[in-house]
């Protein structure tokens, strides 16, 4: 049975994360219920990532198996006949039979975007974290190489998080600020539920200095959840790429 391989994106806000949910409105039961629609056939979607509600996409990778007679250059065009608008299927490959959107995956990129400015934005409100305050874009540069490596992340994780493995591997930390606009680029091997927005408002407590950039490494070595700063809103999370 042909395995096919989903690019997808999609704005968040509707719906209660990826993961499809009993009387919830999921990104995963919006796209196993189109392809229903096509196939007539319940199809289960595996999903690269489980993101959050209210978080956003935009390479998330999705795979599913399927006898239908249709060739797999075709599937994007025809989901997006049927799929929601604020979700589109911007490719659809072929891939091999052992080939798992979870488990296949090597590493994942996220970016969290942020407004920093006195007024509430209008057209971004639900696409970026609404910061009214300066920061200090000097301090959260220094702290930033203290999440890179490997690392025991227990104290950047949400709670009621099922990973039992707390080791991830930081490869790429980057901050990127122009104008009003922050956008924290962060790759790694895996990340823990909520773990990019726990280091966001880390940061972030960095940047308005109630916190020091040194503190990080004894933040990580308390491997207490409590000892690192807020957890960041969702909306301004996006997955950028899977990478296999």
């Amino acid at each position: 049975m042909p395995n096919i391989k989903l690019t997808v994106e999609y704005e968040g806000t509707a719906y209660a994360g990826w993961q499809r949910q009993p009387h919830q409105p999921t990104v995963q039961a919006a796209i196993e219920d189109a392809l229903f629609k096509i196939t007539q056939q319940h199809i289960r979607a595996v999903g690269a990532g489980r993101t959050d509600s209210g978080v956003h996409a935009l390479g998330q990778v999705v795979s599913f198996h399927t006898d239908k007679p249709l060739a797999a250059i075709q599937w994007a065009s025809a989901l997006n006949s049927t799929l929601p608008k604020d979700i589109s299927a911007i490719s659809s490959d072929m891939v091999p039979d052992d080939f798992h959107a979870r488990f296949s995956a090597r590493g994942k990129i996220y970016e969290y975007r942020m407004i920093l400015q006195p007024s509430r934005p209008a057209i971004d409100r639900h696409r970026a974290w609404h910061f009214p305050y300066q920061l200090d874009m000097d301090a959260i540069h220094q702290a930033m190489p203290h999440f890179l490596g490997t690392h025991d992340f227990t104290s950047f994780r949400g709670q009621r998080s099922q990973t039992i493995n707390p080791i991830c591997t930081i490869s790429h930390l980057s901050l990127q600020s122009e104008s009003s606009s922050l956008i924290i680029r962060i790759e790694g091997d895996r990340f823990l539920k909520q773990m990019v927005r726990a280091i966001v408002g880390t940061l972030v407590e960095v940047g308005q200095h109630k916190r020091n950039a040194n503190t990080m490494k004894d933040i990580l070595e308390s491997k207490d959840r409590k000892a690192a700063g807020r957890t960041a809103p969702p909306h301004g999370l996006y997955l950028v790429k899977v990478l296999y």
